[in-house]
């Protein structure tokens, strides 16, 4: 009779455990934290501004990126590199644009 008892935890913590993995997965491909993640880009920029912090441009993702230690002038192009979530560059906002005006009427 303890035999069947163990047998039947374990059945319950398998189906458990199997329960939580498919949730882990369904969650992490559901939410795709990769698109959140920043990734690093290295463009050249047109200089919009000077400060006391260094030159401000704006890139072609519409972030304003302030370049330490620079030299340059209103209106020259300075490399700057910095930080965007993935989402702006693999196409994630268009993609998930694209579905919305397909839902909408």
């Amino acid at each position: 009779m303890l035999a069947k008892q163990t047998e039947k935890r374990l059945s319950r913590r398998m189906l458990m455990s199997i329960m939580i993995t498919g949730i882990a997965v369904i969650t992490l491909f559901t939410v795709t934290p990769w698109n959140i993640i920043p990734t690093q880009i290295t463009e050249d920029v047109t200089v919009l501004a000077i400060t006391e912090h260094g030159c401000v441009g704006e890139s072609q993702y519409g972030v304003s990126v302030v370049v330490s230690e620079c030299n340059a002038q209103v209106g020259d192009i300075v490399s700057a590199t910095f930080y965007v979530p993935s989402m702006e560059v693999n196409g994630y906002y268009d993609r998930l644009s694209d579905r919305v005006e397909m839902v909408q009427p």
